[in-house]
């Protein structure tokens, strides 16, 4: 059976666990990376089966599902700490003076073209300013130091795909992850130039990355504690929760992380100020005639 780039396939030989596209095929072997985990994997033709239109419909439904309810409790979220900023700036509601923000800025590098479009929907519809770049997960570290410079950011996602594969050594050995070696030279780079982890926050890696490399280079959260896949999401609501928390406060790590797909065993990280300022009064723009 012959097979293309971007056709739908599930793997025969981990019972059809995971829904994959396929990114390119060479002779009898294809290259597959996660449809909604950021997992890239190598497999023979002859485990693949191609998804029909039914069940990839099925399929499609039930992640959107998910990713809905995520959503939703993230909603919830933000409206709670919306209601805590009105709170203190109006000094316990005893002014009715309105406020501004100053929201934080977010820099998302990928790996993935699909990935960041949906990434990108996802930051606009929580209202995040974000700047997207696809960039070749081996040459970020290349490549990040004129984008800071350029776009400023207050967040950087570095993220893209990952794997781990145990038959290029044990978990604790950097050589066996596909792309950690990479995002972990990448948040060494931008913290050469920006050391404070208060000041620029940085996520990291993608499904099954080697955690401990990530978060010694100087990432504030990263992926993978238990080398498990991580949904293509997750990193967008860790931004935003830092992004909507008060820089007079400390985002602890669960807190960042349960409104995640994939929770603690996908993502860990340390202890982060939030990155908003409010201000007022609030100064309505006038219409010029």
């Amino acid at each position: 059976m012959s097979f293309s780039a971007g056709e739908r396939v599930t793997r025969k030989s981990y019972n059809h666990d995971l829904l994959f596209r396929i990114a390119s095929v060479t002779g009898d072997a294809a290259i597959l990376h996660g449809e909604d985990m950021r997992l890239a994997a190598d497999a023979p033709l002859d485990d693949l089966v191609r998804v029909g239109q039914r069940d990839l419909k099925k399929l499609k439904q039930k992640a959107k599902e998910q990713e809905e309810y995520s959503y939703r409790l993230f909603r919830q979220d933000y409206q709670l700490m919306k209601d805590k900023r009105e709170y203190q700036s109006g000094s316990g509601y005893q002014h009715t003076a309105g406020y501004f923000q100053l929201p934080a800025k977010v820099l998302h590098v990928d790996g993935d073209r699909t990935y960041l479009r949906k990434c990108t929907e996802l930051y606009q519809r929580v209202g995040l300013e974000v700047h997207g770049v696809y960039v070749y997960e081996k040459e970020m570290p290349q490549k990040i130091d004129q984008l800071v410079d350029t776009i400023q950011p207050n967040i950087i996602v570095i993220t893209g795909h990952d794997a781990f594969s145990g038959n290029k050594g044990p978990k604790s050995d950097l050589r066996a992850y596909r792309h950690s070696k990479y995002f972990a030279e990448t948040v060494e780079t931008i913290r050469k130039k920006n050391p404070r982890l208060d000041d620029l926050v940085i996520f990291a890696g993608a499904c099954q990355s080697h955690f401990e490399s990530l978060i010694q280079a100087g990432a504030n959260y990263a992926s993978s504690p238990s080398r498990i896949n991580i949904h293509a999401l997750d990193p967008v609501y860790i931004a935003a929760k830092i992004a909507y928390t008060s820089f007079m406060e400390k985002v602890g790590v669960w807190d960042a992380l349960r409104n995640t797909l994939t929770g603690e065993k996908g993502m860990g990280g340390v202890e982060t100020r939030g990155l908003l300022r409010t201000g007022m009064p609030y100064i309505p723009e006038e219409n010029d005639y």
